[in-house]
């Protein structure tokens, strides 16, 4: 039994949108982009047909489908959960490289590892986490930051959450395997000191720095089963793809995660907007520092 949303796009009349190998108009584009939104939060403009088309294009080649008529019919299905799920997967943005905003590791290095080693050693529990961690480049970068004040920190109470939305990436996560190109922005010291040879070029994380890093497939927009604190969230480049509403409301949910005085970190291109400005002062770069505790 289809939907109501998959009958209303079998009823629809037919707006091209996109020239290609299957038929591809508005109602699709509307359909597909209220879903995504619906589920995870994301708000993709008119602007975006071409990439979703171009994305989704494989899905529909995968499953054998000849329309995206036939295929919102099916993702709008009560057996369409899987697919919807794959839907999601391969419209998420998924850019990101080893120290990626460079300034964002020094600062956590500067403002928080070094001068808390002495607390850390002595058991001081410290907690960050990586909200839309993709492949994993940006939490190592942590962990690799991390290694580089505490070489034993895996014997110490320091834990790195990592989340994303897309189990794809979050498998190639785990593996810790990336070609010689991704490795290409890792200091060389931290390269020969953490990483090891894994086949054609590829480098692998060696086991202290995979040790350090946990990773939690997450929808930022549902239910958080973390209580937290954290002293340091990293959420870079992901609230750009949600609209102002819905970033007002994630940002808020992780000011009340995070300790008196914990470190944000946000995008180049990103701010902090609606209630959660006011438990912020800023501290660097897209770097923020929430209020109610001073730096280490």
């Amino acid at each position: 039994m289809k939907s109501p949303a998959a009958a209303s796009v079998a009823q629809a009349k037919p707006q091209p949108i996109a020239a290609g190998e299957f038929g591809f108009d508005k109602t699709d584009f509307a359909f597909i982009t209220s879903a995504l939104y619906e589920d995870a939060g994301i708000h993709l403009p008119a602007s975006k047909a071409n990439l979703v088309y171009s994305r989704l294009a494989k899905r529909l080649r995968a499953l054998g489908l000849e329309s995206f008529r036939d295929y919102c019919a099916l993702v709008g299905s009560e057996d369409g959960a899987e697919e919807r799920g794959q839907m999601i997967a391969a419209l998420t943005t998924n850019v990101t490289r080893f120290f990626r905003e460079p300034h964002h590791f020094e600062h956590l290095r500067d403002r928080l590892f070094e001068p808390l080693a002495k607390e850390i050693k002595s058991g001081r529990r410290i907690r960050i986490w990586s909200a839309g961690c993709s492949s994993g480049q940006e939490p190592y970068s942590i962990a690799l930051t991390l290694l580089s004040v505490l070489p034993d920190a895996r014997a110490y109470d320091v834990r790195i959450l990592a989340s994303d939305i897309n189990p794809i990436v979050l498998e190639t996560a785990r593996k810790a395997v990336y070609t010689a190109e991704e490795v290409a922005s890792v200091p060389a010291d931290l390269r020969r000191s953490w990483m090891e040879p894994a086949g054609d070029g590829a480098m692998r994380l060696d086991e202290a720095p995979r040790a350090l890093v946990s990773f939690r497939q997450l929808n930022l927009i549902g239910a958080w089963p973390m209580k937290g604190p954290f002293d340091v969230i990293f959420c870079r480049n992901t609230v750009i793809y949600f609209d102002e509403k819905t970033q007002m409301r994630l940002l808020n949910r992780m000011s009340t995660l995070l300790r008196p005085g914990g470190l944000l970190f946000l995008g180049h291109s990103e701010r902090l907007v609606g209630p959660a400005e006011v438990h912020f002062r800023v501290e660097g770069t897209t770097t923020f520092r929430k209020s109610g505790g001073g730096a280490p």
